[in-house]
């Protein structure tokens, strides 16, 4: 995933750049880069690789390089960025959140063009560099912007620093947000409306699918109006979101409470207390404990001061430790209790595995698990949710093969009986799954559940991971 944030001030915009982007840490872990811009001075860029170290560490002796009243900064797993570019545009630098899934094709089609591109050690191509050759083909940054969206398979929003105010741009199917905030002297662009507060910024709009401004400090032009349907992720309120952050005026702490009320309303568990995992599914546990009258108790911490989010790491074995390090675990409070425990999602499983051997060895009775969202049937194509190489990845697809065989967990009918909720096959694949991780009891929230939880439209937030619903086909 990533996440970008820019301003424009009647002053100095290094410190909002700085700090805007750092309030985007839980979205990253990998490469992170600012860039600003000065009418005297031109651009100063800068990028660092931050895997093993905070992205506040990387920059904050380089800020008195920095100046200017314009400026974007982002946090990304993926490529290195911003990238500066000089065009008959005119000179910029640009960012870019989504995942572009024809990205070779697009390669061949401008090598054919006589276009060269850069690439990374690894022989891949940049994917920010591709879009910037994009969107120069255009006689200007609006039929620029639109030549991407038209051109490109998966998800892309954009952020520019121009000479001339910042543009962005929102993915044409609006799967990633971008919030624009106001203050008396500055706007601000972001991906995370928590990163406005502490600097003084008020939300003032969501752009919309496809949308494009120009944000200057004292005005903001709409350049291209907002498509008419959107499939915004909603795995952003699930797990990805910052709990104080808002994505098309829903918040994200308030959709995880949302949930646990929905369960808890239902739901016969005998338990004793109810924990949530640290960060994201707290909320939900709230939610839960309200409705169910279960008491609500931390039994596990995460321990806050070093370590990051425990997906993102390439290597397996790397996460499952970044996963068990940053946790720990309360035996006075899980000592001899039957434990209600709220988790945002199962992926492959490992985490669950740790978690459930963990509380059970630190002396819980049994454990009940309950997952704030519907069972991830399929990888996603459209961000860059996961490291996954293969579906087969995925605890339900590897839980089908062993019910079923592999041919069965390949089969797009197969998957979507599976995928209904409440269906025989669904209700099979829950008790497997419960056996496997030896838990009391395992529900999921259900997808009707979520999306009222979420309060839009179903038709405007992508569920595809849970039930491969894609508009785009």
């Amino acid at each position: 995933m990533a996440g970008f944030f820019g301003t424009i001030s009647t002053t100095s915009c290094v410190t909002d750049v700085f700090y805007g982007t750092d309030y985007h840490s839980h979205l990253g872990t990998r490469r992170a880069g600012m860039a600003t811009f000065d009418k005297e001075n031109g651009f100063k860029r800068s990028i660092h690789n931050i895997s093993n170290s905070h992205f506040r560490t990387k920059f904050e002796h380089e800020l008195d390089e920095f100046s200017g009243n314009a400026g974007i900064g982002i946090i990304s797993d993926t490529d290195a960025q911003p990238l500066l570019i000089n065009s008959h545009l005119g000179r910029f630098a640009i960012s870019t959140i989504g995942k572009i899934n024809n990205q070779d094709d697009l390669v061949t089609h401008l090598l054919e063009q006589k276009v060269h591109l850069s690439e990374f050690s690894s022989g891949r191509v940049n994917p920010t560099e591709l879009v910037g050759l994009l969107i120069v083909q255009g006689k200007d940054f609006v039929e620029g912007i639109e030549n991407v969206y038209k051109q490109i398979k998966g998800s892309c929003s954009i952020l520019i620093l121009t000479e001339d105010g910042i543009i962005a741009a929102r993915d044409s199917w609006g799967r990633t947000p971008i919030i624009l905030g106001k203050r008396d002297n500055a706007h601000a662009i972001a991906s995370e409306s928590s990163s406005f507060f502490n600097l003084g910024f008020q939300t003032e709009y969501f752009l919309g699918p496809g949308e494009i401004v120009r944000v200057y400090a004292d005005h903001v032009e709409q350049l291209r109006k907002p498509n008419e349907k959107m499939q915004i992720c909603s795995f952003l309120w699930v797990y990805y979101g910052f709990p104080t952050s808002d994505y098309e005026g829903r918040n994200v702490e308030q959709v995880r409470y949302a949930c646990g009320h929905a369960m808890g309303k239902s739901d016969d568990a005998k338990a004793d207390i109810v924990c949530g995992i640290p960060d994201s599914g707290i909320a939900m546990a709230i939610g839960y404990s309200h409705t169910s009258g279960v008491p609500y108790q931390r039994a596990i911490t995460k321990y806050t001061p070093t370590w990051p989010r425990s997906f993102t790491p390439s290597q397996q074995a790397t996460r499952d430790l970044v996963a068990k390090m940053k946790i720990i675990h309360n035996y006075a409070i899980l000592r001899g209790k039957s434990i209600l425990f709220c988790d945002d999602s199962i992926v492959r499983g490992t985490q669950l595995r740790d978690n459930t051997r963990c509380l059970l060895e630190a002396g819980a009775k049994d454990v009940h698990m309950r997952i704030a969202c519907p069972p991830i049937m399929y990888g996603c194509p459209f961000t860059n949710f996961t490291t996954s190489k293969s579906d087969m990845e995925l605890i339900t697809r590897r839980i089908i093969a062993d019910l079923e065989g592999e041919e069965a967990a390949n089969n797009p009918e197969r998957i979507k009986a599976y995928a209904t909720t409440d269906s025989l096959e669904y209700q099979r694949m829950i008790r497997a799954l419960r056996d496997r991780f030896a838990l009391k009891s395992l529900k999921y929230t259900k997808i009707e559940d979520l999306i009222a939880a979420i309060g839009l439209p179903k038709c405007k937030v992508c569920t595809f991971c849970f039930d491969g619903a894609n508009p785009e086909e």
